[in-house]
C-alpha cells in the first residue's frame, strides 16, 4: 500500500492568498491554479483584469510542476533544439509548460501538488508562484 501526501483545500487557499499578495506587490492581475500531486485541480483564482488566455497556461504550469517533480523553468533551460528533452513541451497534447511560473510544492521531501501562476513575465509569475509556497510554508509551521 502506498501512502500519498496531498494538498487539502485550506492549503490550496494559503497558496492562493501568497501568490495573489505578491501580485499585488507586483502590480499585476495573474491566475493562479494549485493542483494535487496527480496534477489534478483543487483550486484556482483568476483576478480581476487578468489574460484570459492565462487561465489555462496557469493550469498547465502547476500540473507540469507537480507531476514531473520539477519547476518549469528547469525544462525551459534545457529544452532548446539539439537537447535530448527537446520536444517535451509538446507532449500530453502540448499540456506540458515549460514556462516559467510553476512550482511543485514539496512538504517534507515529497511532492504534494503544484502551483502556478500565468499573466505576467515568467520572472513575475514565478515570484508569485514561489511566494505562494513561502505563505504556505509560513502559515502550517
Amino acid at each position: 500500500m502506498l501512502n500519498i501526501n496531498r494538498l487539502e483545500l485550506s492549503e490550496a487557499r494559503l497558496l492562493i492568498c501568497g501568490a495573489r499578495e505578491q501580485a499585488v506587490k507586483l502590480g499585476i492581475s495573474v491566475c493562479i491554479a494549485v493542483v494535487d500531486e496527480s496534477g489534478s485541480l483543487i483550486a484556482f483564482e483568476r483576478m480581476d483584469g487578468s489574460k484570459v488566455i492565462s487561465s489555462i497556461i496557469a493550469q498547465d504550469k502547476a500540473f507540469t510542476a507537480a507531476t514531473s517533480r520539477k519547476a518549469t523553468h528547469e525544462y525551459n533551460k534545457t529544452c532548446v533544439p539539439g537537447s535530448l528533452v527537446f520536444g517535451i513541451h509538446t507532449e500530453l497534447g502540448g499540456r506540458f509548460s515549460i514556462v516559467g511560473g510553476g512550482v511543485p510544492v514539496l512538504v517534507n521531501g515529497d511532492v504534494v501538488g503544484g502551483i502556478g501562476v500565468s499573466a505576467g513575465t515568467p520572472e513575475q509569475d514565478m515570484a508569485c508562484a514561489q511566494a505562494g509556497i513561502d505563505h504556505l510554508m509560513k502559515s502550517t509551521l
